[in-house]
């Protein structure tokens, strides 16, 4: 075995032993909330409805309905004494539940007679639930999710320095072999990837898978070199977290860039005419068709799977289950008065989440535990300290504008989301863009010092006493874990 692939695979053990130490009890037995195992068991027995589902969280819950005499499928609001059918029929409803009291309100002058029952669905995007495929073909629903998922997160830290020597390769970062491995430890230890990669539920599993994608994602887009790897890994990403499909700008500029980078000696020296640029414009754009059909075709292929199965269960091709979350059985969450009102997204979160994301810190109390975080989690900063050094970057090279953009775009859908990721350690979400975070910082320029170094440490405490604490030491974290959303 070369050297190289040595440490590879010793990346790879390293991230299993302190996971795995990390994660101790937590190994032998299912999670709490183990929704992929779930759907991947329903499928193999045919069905992609979960019955009965665990008496947890977010399942997405479509009720039936009588509606003169034939079955409607949808769901009761909140606001109104309404039932909202999937094809967007609105039918009024007197039926008892989480509604509002209205008193001239009787059944018999409604057209919902009554309810027929309620059907469990998965909300998630469903990638995750392949890759559960496996243990699930051998122990059924209880099948355990927690190794799976810690096995996946061990392969954060080898393909992080794929990612970085890549980059080294490309002219694009000058960091040398012992500052890459400074960077690895810093996602896969002092990010809230560290909480996330050993919790094996339902929400963390997914961050994971979405962790692995995007460094994959990153590593063929550097320089526009693989671009059906590209779009595989980013129709998968989308099909584990989709604001992760936004993910697109990196490999758009990068084959822009090499492009533009090949057919530079094309354009002549004195070409100042406004004819000529035009030329060499038109040409650069017609050699793009070629990098970005191949780019592509996998994301719509993947996108085309998802909408399909998004029809199948919910009757719309854009709906993918958190219009219809419930808590427990079939109880509306109690964000759903919001949803009614503002939609799953709207700018009306949006001072909310920055608030969660940027400027949420722990309290400090004078007694007994001393520490005590909000249940909405840490800011970005707090748990990843080093990441505060991008404010003032030394080299601004040509991926800094690509990932920056990438960067926002992934962010946007998750800032004006209805909930802030709650119940959590640190601002969860931020995984989602957290690998192009440290591109931008491993080729920012800014010298490997006491000052980053300190700051990387610093991180990885903070996760550690995350990693320790979250979801067993309540008495650290205020508010219960109830209401977690994606």
């Amino acid at each position: 075995m070369s050297k190289a692939l040595r440490l590879y695979a010793g990346l790879f053990v390293i991230g299993l032993v302190v996971y795995g130490v990390a994660a101790w009890s937590r190994l032998g037995k299912q999670s709490g909330a183990p929704h992929f195992v779930y759907q991947a068991d329903a499928w193999l027995h045919g069905s992609m409805a979960v019955e009965p589902p665990l008496p947890n969280d977010d399942w997405a819950v479509v009720e039936t309905v009588e509606v003169g005499g034939r079955p409607v499928q949808g769901r009761r609001m909140v606001t109104q004494k309404l039932f909202r059918a999937l094809d967007g029929s609105v039918y009024t409803t007197c039926l008892p539940g989480n509604q509002p009291k209205l008193t001239t309100c009787t059944q018999k002058d409604a057209e919902v007679t009554r309810s027929l029952g309620w059907t469990h669905y998965v909300s998630f995007p469903a990638l995750p639930a392949v890759l559960m495929i496996p243990s699930a073909l051998i122990s059924g629903r209880g099948a355990n999710d927690v190794i799976p998922t810690l096995l996946l997160a061990a392969l954060i830290l080898p393909l992080t320095l794929l990612v970085l020597r890549r980059l080294a390769a490309a002219g694009l970062s000058k960091r040398t072999a012992r500052e890459e491995l400074w960077f690895v430890g810093m996602l896969a230890f002092g990010s809230v990837m560290f909480v996330s990669s050993i919790q094996g539920k339902v929400w963390y599993t997914a961050h994971v898978v979405g962790v692995v994608l995007a460094l994959i994602y990153a590593w063929a887009s550097i320089e526009a070199k693989r671009p059906v790897i590209a779009g595989l890994a980013l129709g998968a990403a989308a099909m584990t977290r989709t604001s992760m499909a936004f993910m697109f700008p990196l490999f758009v500029f990068e084959a822009w860039r090499m492009i533009a980078k090949a057919r530079a000696d094309e354009v002549p020296a004195n070409a100042s005419g406004s004819m000529n640029l035009r030329l060499a414009r038109r040409a650069m754009l017609l050699a793009m068709r070629g990098p970005l059909l191949r780019f592509a075709i996998p994301v719509v292929a993947f996108a085309v799977i998802g909408m399909i199965y998004n029809q199948v269960r919910f009757g719309s091709l854009t709906e993918f289950g958190h219009t219809y979350l419930a808590l427990g059985t079939h109880d509306p969450v109690v964000q759903q008065t919001n949803i009614e009102q503002w939609g799953l997204a709207s700018t009306h979160y949006l001072s909310r989440n920055l608030a969660v994301a940027l400027a949420s810190i722990p309290d400090l109390l004078p007694r007994s535990p001393w520490i005590q975080i909000s249940g909405h989690g840490l800011a970005i900063w707090f748990t990843t300290p080093a990441l505060l050094l991008l404010l003032w970057p030394r080299d601004k090279g040509p991926l800094h504008r690509a990932l920056w953009l990438t960067t926002l775009f992934v962010a946007l859908p998750s800032l004006l989301y209805m909930n802030t990721g709650w119940f959590q350690f640190g601002y969860r979400f931020s995984l989602d863009y957290m690998v192009f975070l440290v591109m931008l910082l491993a080729i920012g320029g800014r010298p490997m010092g006491r000052v980053m170094k300190a700051l990387i440490v610093a991180g990885v405490i903070v996760n550690l006493f995350g990693a320790w604490s979250y979801d067993r030491e309540g008495g650290h974290y205020k508010g219960t874990a109830t209401v977690v959303i994606n």
